[in-house]
């Protein structure tokens, strides 16, 4: 009897290996074709008031106010679309280490103060508190202004997307011998597990849903530790869970502190005050698109209430004296998302019979069959083309 016996151990391994290989590419090809379509969805949302603004100055003649204050979010919009060009820029140059810091003796409450003034208008939109805890002691850094500025503001800003209108962020400094720690945390959304693991990955952001509100490019956060690891610190993240809040802690060099210098960041809270035919109820937490959007079914002579949350929408339409005609609803809103506010407004009497326009970056087929499933009468893809709305409305008047 004769026998054969073969090591297939390093075969089998290859096998192995090349499966995990394989499986990495479908991830890496996934997280592309996510990363492309958030891409279209972000830049689509600043055009949205852009082009409604343009719409509006060929339509009427507007006042002087009305001109500076259309001008004014085209401005806004036209930025924050620039901003989105520069982080792809930006997570390029870095990836290729082309990225020289401007390094200069800076004062860490002064790069705090900067990126708060950044962040402010979207706190005060989503109506959040903002708490600022700093150290008594001065902390001087060695590092370049403009990108610990756009570090601090990025995390800040996400802090404020992904927490719930009416949420709390808190921001706190921590001076040691050698360090400084900043720790921005909320009591927002929070992560899974599995999302800390890979939050600073290119790309990286949470299950792809109907609500984009707090979406992004998946760039920032990556950047963000880049930059920090450039000034020699380090950036971590934690979070209890989903719903739960997140905390993100930066850890960079301290320069030899000057000597007595005079206080200058007591713990102090700073509340931020919240903001200020037919019948339009227009939901959108882009404050901006709304705005714009307003001015525009107003100037076509239609009376138009704006509200920039779902259940804010939802107690604004029992409180109205006539029920909306129309609701035109953002699909990613921040506390619950527009599927599940046409869902709700369809079970109230005042709205059962309303017309539900979606308003959505997204205008793939299975968006277009869930927002119908979800009882939308249209589904309009941001930036909205106005003469189709008008139209649409056209259709509701007597």
């Amino acid at each position: 009897m004769i026998g054969t016996a073969i090591d297939i151990t390093q075969r089998k391994a290859a096998e192995i290996a090349l499966r995990d290989s394989e499986e990495r590419l479908r991830q890496a090809d996934r997280r592309k074709d996510e990363f492309l379509a958030m891409l279209a969805h972000e830049l689509r949302n600043p055009l949205a008031p852009i082009s409604a603004a343009a719409e509006l100055l060929q339509m009427t003649k507007l006042d002087e106010e009305r001109v500076q204050r259309t001008s004014r979010i085209i401005g806004r919009q036209v930025k924050h679309m620039t901003s989105l060009v520069d982080d792809l820029l930006d997570v390029s140059r870095v990836t290729r280490g082309l990225v020289e810091l401007d390094n200069s003796r800076l004062d860490i409450n002064q790069i705090i103060a900067d990126a708060v003034e950044q962040v402010t208008p979207l706190i005060r939109a989503r109506h959040h508190q903002l708490e600022l805890s700093l150290a008594p002691d001065a902390s001087m850094l060695q590092g370049d202004r403009k990108r610990l500025v756009q570090v601090l503001a990025n995390v800040l800003n996400n802090a404020a997307k992904y927490t719930h209108e009416g949420g709390k962020i808190q921001l706190r400094t921590e001076v040691r011998v050698s360090r400084v720690l900043i720790e921005i945390s909320d009591n927002g959304i929070g992560m899974a597990p599995d999302l800390i693991a890979r939050v600073f990955d290119l790309f990286s952001q949470a299950e792809r849903s109907s609500d984009r509100s707090s979406g992004g490019l998946g760039l920032g956060l990556a950047l963000v530790k880049s930059l920090i690891e450039l000034h020699h610190g380090t950036m971590t993240c934690e979070s209890a869970g989903l719903g739960k809040g997140s905390k993100f802690t930066l850890c960079l060099p301290r320069l030899i502190p000057p000597q007595d210098q005079q206080d200058v960041g007591q713990s102090s809270t700073v509340q931020l005050p919240p903001k200020h035919s037919l019948s339009i109820m227009v939901v959108d937490d882009n404050v901006d698109a709304a705005t714009m959007l307003a001015m525009l079914l107003e100037a076509s002579g239609h009376r138009v209430a704006v509200e920039h949350g779902a259940h804010a929408a939802l107690r604004r339409v029992n409180e109205m004296e006539i029920a909306p005609d129309v609701c035109l609803l953002d699909i990613g809103l921040p506390d619950i998302d527009g599927i599940e506010l046409a869902r709700r407004l369809r079970q109230l009497p005042a709205t059962a019979d309303s017309l539900l326009i979606a308003a959505t970056g997204y205008g793939h087929e299975n968006d277009r069959n869930q927002t119908k499933a979800a009882g939308f009468d249209h589904h309009l893809v941001k930036p909205i083309d106005i003469k189709e709305l008008l139209l649409l409305l056209k259709g509701v008047l007597p």
